[in-house]
């Protein structure tokens, strides 16, 4: 048996929600994408702009990877509607859901703005529970599936971004309850709390600097710099049969970062971890 067979995921159709990202930066949601493909599965990826998405198509593509773009803003509930029904018609089923997507805050309760508060709720949450109201009785209807919501080791261990920190909290609350709720459906809810990955959104405009980078490096105890790629096989492997007995739990992918306290400040922690 090749492992493609053993992961069981060959000829299996998975949402990828935030699976663009710029230029060819590899994000999370572009490498998960990228790894399921490499997997066998089919992917829909999706990102709200979506020539993004349709890059990450185009790399698959170049692999012998099947895969089809789709744009949508994942905030509202007709498009979330939408996307589960255009991958239903694409591919005939749907088996795995990745929810990506997110934004970063760094203000405190004080300084935060209402709305902006409600902006990260909607974008980091919402969205994951619109996803999940739409994406479930499809796996449903296709025998099983899993879905794996990325979080963040921000909801472990908060450092200024208490927005943010709260959202992802959860979104591991969120994970656990929908494993209980649909078990019976053969549906495994897990969740990925990432530390801090290197990804196109992290390093916006080339704005980190390379001693930054690097503190962030150094911040782990293995002193490894993660990177999207790190995310995406997780998310492989929760996806997969190889996780067939794991559900409502949430896997640390950090290099041991919140096991010490060598980090300080933002910048070793800041990995908010959208999809792009």
């Amino acid at each position: 048996m090749t492992l493609e067979e053993n992961l069981g995921l060959s000829g299996k159709v998975a949402i990828v929600a935030g699976g663009g990202a710029r230029d060819d930066g590899i994000g999370n949601g572009r490498a998960s994408a990228i790894l399921l493909a490499r997997a066998g599965a089919r992917v829909f990826v999706v990102d709200r702009d979506e020539p993004l998405a349709a890059r990450t198509v185009e790399m698959i593509a170049a692999e012998g990877g099947e895969a089809a773009a789709h744009g949508a803003d994942l905030t509202q509930e007709d498009q979330c509607e939408a996307m589960v029904a255009e991958a239903i018609k694409r591919f005939g089923r749907l088996d795995v859901l990745d929810n990506n997507i997110g934004i970063g805050s760094s203000a405190s309760v004080v300084d935060e703005s209402a709305a902006n508060w409600q902006r990260v709720m909607r974008i980091n949450v919402e969205a994951m529970f619109l996803t999940s109201k739409f994406a479930i009785p499809a796996m449903a209807e296709s025998g099983g599936g899993a879905i794996v919501n990325i979080s963040s080791i921000s909801a472990l261990r908060p450092r200024g971004l208490t927005a943010y920190s709260t959202s992802k909290g959860a979104v591991m609350a969120l994970t656990s309850a929908m494993a209980v709720d649909h078990a019976a459906d053969g549906i495994r809810v897990n969740c990925i709390a990432p530390g801090p990955v290197f990804t196109p959104m992290v390093n916006r405009d080339g704005e980190m600097s390379d001693d930054a980078r690097d503190r962030r490096r150094k911040s782990s105890l293995l002193e490894v710099e993660g990177t999207g790629w790190d995310i995406g096989n997780a998310v492989v492997f929760l996806s997969s049969d190889w996780a067939r007995y794991i559900t409502g739990q949430t896997i640390v992918v950090d290099g041991g970062c919140t096991l010490t306290s060598r980090s300080r400040g933002r910048d070793s922690e800041n990995s908010f971890s959208e999809g792009a």
